[in-house]
């Protein structure tokens, strides 16, 4: 079951910078070796349910670490024996625009 899922994780009582948390989740993920893209606002994992679950548990354990309460939001999609979705979502806009997206 592939899917593609968003999270965002916010330590409370941390202040306002998170970026030192924000940091050793990325490290995280980038170590689960699943497909990932970082954004402003959170990250996007690509994989099946219990590969993408373990590594956003793995992410709310490290950041509980260091904070007694974390929000955490998670936005999934799920789509039958779709793979690649990642890359491929975007390139399908640049296709139908006719040109790269910048990012």
């Amino acid at each position: 079951m592939a899917m593609l899922l968003e999270f965002s994780m916010f330590p409370l009582g941390a202040g306002e910078s998170v970026g030192a948390q924000v940091a050793e989740c990325v490290d995280l993920i980038d170590r689960s070796g699943l497909p990932y893209r970082l954004n402003a606002m959170g990250t996007v994992l690509e994989g099946e349910w219990d590969e993408v679950m373990g590594v956003v548990k793995a992410c709310l354990q490290r950041t509980a670490g260091s904070s007694d309460r974390v929000v955490c939001t998670i936005k999934i999609d799920w789509r039958r024996g779709a793979e690649g979705r990642l890359e491929g979502k975007v390139a399908s806009v640049e296709h139908r625009l006719g040109r790269r997206l910048r990012t």
